[in-house]
C-alpha cells in the first residue's frame, strides 16, 4: 500500500452542515464519498540537525473542493487535530503553507484549494529511538456545500528519515517575516465597542502584491475576529477588525500576542505584536 495515501477506512464524515451562508447536505456522507472528495496521506520527512523531526499531511481535494487555514475567516471551519495515541514525539508545531482568500457564499473564506501539503515538525523525546505518530485531524472541506471530515493519520517516523522535495517546497511557502519584505513599523490602536473590541493597525511595509488580505489572531480561538477591511496608501497599508469574546463585552488586548499576516497572489508574510 502506498504509505502516502489513507485506507478507506481513516476517512469519516459525521452530518453534513452548513456555514453561514451555504446550504448543508442531505444526511450522511459514506466514507467512499468522502474518499472521492479528499484522498492523501502522511509524508515521513526526515529528522533535523536540531534533533526535532518534520514530516507533513499531504491531501488531494476534488475539483472545486477546498479545505482551511488556521484561520479560516467568516465562511470557514477551523482544523482540530489530536495526537494523543503517538510514541516518543513531544510538542508540535505546524509551519502552514501560504493561503488564498475566496469568496463562499458572499463571505470571505481563507484556505487552500486543490493541494494541501502542511509540515509538521514535532520535538522528539528520545532522539535515538523511532517515534510513531497516530492521531486525528477534523477539518472541513466545502464546495456547495461544507463536511466535516475526521482523518485517522499514522506514520512510522524513523531516527534517519529521508529528504523529501514536496515538502521542502511547502516549507518555502511558509509567510515570511514582514520586516525581512519591508516592514518598517507597526501602530496599533484598541477601542471599545458594544461586545468587544475594534483593532486597527497601520502598517509601514511596501505593497506584497494584488489583493492583499490583512488577517489579525490572537492565542485565545474562542475570541471571534471579523473578516478585516483594509486599504493601502503608498507604502501604509491599514486594516480594521472587529473582535468578541465569548462573553460579548469590551476587554484587555495583549497587543504582543496579536499575529498579524498579510496575505498577497504570490507572497505573505507575518509580524507578531503591535
Amino acid at each position: 500500500m502506498n504509505p502516502y495515501r489513507f485506507p478507506a477506512a481513516a476517512l469519516a464524515a459525521a452530518l453534513c452542515f452548513s456555514v453561514p451562508g451555504l446550504p448543508a447536505g442531505p444526511g450522511p456522507v459514506a466514507a467512499q464519498d468522502v474518499a472521492r472528495i479528499v484522498s492523501g496521506g502522511m509524508r515521513p520527512g526526515w529528522r533535523t540537525e536540531t534533533g526535532t523531526h518534520v514530516a507533513a499531511l499531504h491531501l488531494h481535494l476534488a475539483e472545486n473542493w477546498k479545505t482551511y487555514w488556521r484561520a479560516p475567516g467568516d465562511g470557514g471551519i477551523p482544523p482540530r487535530f489530536d495526537w494523543s495515541g503517538s510514541e516518543n514525539l513531544g510538542a508540535m508545531t505546524l509551519h502552514w503553507p501560504r493561503p488564498v482568500a475566496f469568496d463562499q457564499g458572499g463571505l470571505r473564506s481563507i484556505g487552500y484549494r486543490d493541494e494541501l501539503v502542511l509540515p509538521m515538525e514535532f520535538e522528539i523525546i528520545d532522539p535515538a529511538a523511532p517515534a510513531r505518530l497516530s492521531g486525528t485531524m477534523e477539518l472541513g472541506v466545502c464546495e456547495t456545500i461544507c463536511i466535516p471530515v475526521t482523518l485517522r493519520l499514522s506514520a512510522e517516523l524513523s531516527v534517519t528519515g529521508r529528504n523529501d522535495p514536496v515538502i521542502r517546497a511547502a516549507l518555502a511557502e511558509v509567510p515570511g517575516p514582514a520586516r525581512a519584505l519591508g516592514l518598517t513599523g507597526v501602530d496599533c490602536a484598541v477601542e471599545p465597542i458594544r461586545d468587544g473590541v475594534r483593532l486597527t493597525a497601520e502598517l509601514q511595509m511596501p505593497s506584497l502584491g494584488a489583493q492583499e488580505v490583512v488577517v489579525f489572531e490572537l492565542p485565545d480561538a474562542e475570541v471571534w475576529i471579523s473578516e478585516s477591511r483594509s486599504e493601502r496608501q503608498g507604502d501604509r497599508l491599514r486594516a480594521a477588525a472587529d473582535m468578541v469574546p465569548p462573553g460579548g463585552a469590551p476587554f484587555a488586548v495583549d497587543r504582543s500576542q496579536l499575529r498579524i499576516t498579510v496575505i498577497a497572489e504570490d507572497r505573505a508574510a507575518e509580524h507578531q505584536g503591535c
